[in-house]
């Protein structure tokens, strides 16, 4: 049920409830001309303010002038009492219990909606002998203000689910774009650092070793592929990485790039989230390694202990104080905490190392 259908709804099932308990009203007309003016002044002044207090309670508000318009629609609806024979306020009090339910705290609406109920009761059973009427209009008091308060939450929890619901689009459209946007830096950063690299290489090597230019080349056709491919991946929202994999494509892609490489992995089956998370987190260093680095040597080691998988990505190629974190190692944390990890990157004295824990 939309918001929108449920106001609709409520606003007719309101008037309908106002115009039926004000009809029997004209019949104080037939009474003489005194007492039908002073019945259609209280009608008029009985519809008027319970619609200006329903209208604020569908929208979650209190109107402008509260509390004087329910005051108002109080006075309104009891003071007739004392100029109508009968008790006008059996009419109109099922309606002020619905604004009292709906723009008072709800213990102190339903203690002065049983206020309302002993005053029909007693109010009615001496002026009328029926008792079966006076259990009528006092029970309709209580029953038609519940009904009211029923109606305008059914508005409000309907306005509050749309709105729900819109930020939860809201934020998986951020999310989605998040994603994209980490994705497309943690696995093209490698693969466009690699063609550049492989370029500039093929170009020095083209005069003076054409066959060793065109292997490069032909490296450089296979990664710009693979970059094609994890564009499709990306745009799909489907990455599926794994640590042996990403190791052996990074020990390949470092020793073409003159530096020496070294794998040591542990033996140990993990959770995809985690497999995935030490595959980026290689892809990451890797792709440092190359850019920012001038390093000579990397290994990559994994070690198992208490439930917890660590990899360590260490060079050479960086010394002195530590760099601020860019938007990469701040992704690649993002992915340790989300797999329930952690990620270290600092140097060591002399080089650089990078840390990732995660569950094993």
């Amino acid at each position: 049920m939309t918001s929108t259908f449920a106001r609709r709804l409520a606003t007719g099932l309101i008037t309908g409830v106002a115009i039926t308990y004000s009809l029997p009203g004209l019949v104080y007309v037939f009474m003489g001309p005194m007492y039908g003016l002073v019945a259609c002044l209280a009608m008029l002044g009985v519809v008027s303010l319970h619609y200006l207090n329903m209208r604020a309670g569908l929208r979650g508000e209190r109107p402008p002038l509260f509390p004087l318009t329910l005051i108002g629609q109080a006075v309104v609806t009891y003071l007739p009492d004392f100029l109508l024979p009968t008790g006008y306020s059996a009419l109109a009090a099922p309606m002020l219990a619905g604004a009292v339910l709906v723009l008072l705290p709800l213990r102190w609406g339903a203690a002065a909606v049983t206020l309302m109920v002993a005053y029909e009761g007693v109010a009615l059973f001496v002026g009328l002998p029926a008792i079966v009427i006076t259990l009528f209009y006092a029970s309709s008091v209580p029953i038609t203000g519940a009904l009211t308060y029923a109606l305008v939450r059914l508005v409000r929890v309907s306005a509050d689910l749309e709105e729900a619901r819109a930020e939860l689009a809201e934020a998986a459209v951020l999310k989605e774009r998040l994603r994209i946007s980490r994705d497309l830096h943690d696995g093209l950063g490698r693969s466009l650092t690699a063609i550049a690299l492989k370029g500039d290489l093929a170009s020095r090597l083209l005069d003076r070793d054409p066959d060793a230019a065109r292997g490069e080349v032909a490296e450089l056709v296979k990664v710009a592929r693979e970059a094609a491919q994890d564009v499709r991946q990306v745009a799909r929202g489907y990455r599926e990485l794994t640590l042996s994999g990403e190791v052996n494509r990074a020990v390949a892609l470092l020793e073409s790039s003159g530096v020496s490489c070294q794998a040591h992995l542990t033996d140990a089956r993990l959770p995809q989230r985690s497999d995935e998370t030490l595959a980026w987190a290689v892809r990451e260093a890797v792709t440092n390694v190359l850019r920012h680095s001038l390093a000579t040597t990397c290994t990559i080691t994994t070690s198992a202990d208490a439930g917890r998988l660590r990899l360590e990505v260490a060079n050479d190629g960086v010394t002195g104080e530590r760099a601020p974190a860019g938007g990469g190692l701040t992704s690649l944390a993002e992915r340790a905490g989300q797999a329930g990890g952690t990620l270290t990157a600092t140097p060591d004295g002399t080089g650089f190392l990078l840390a990732v824990e995660v569950p094993a």
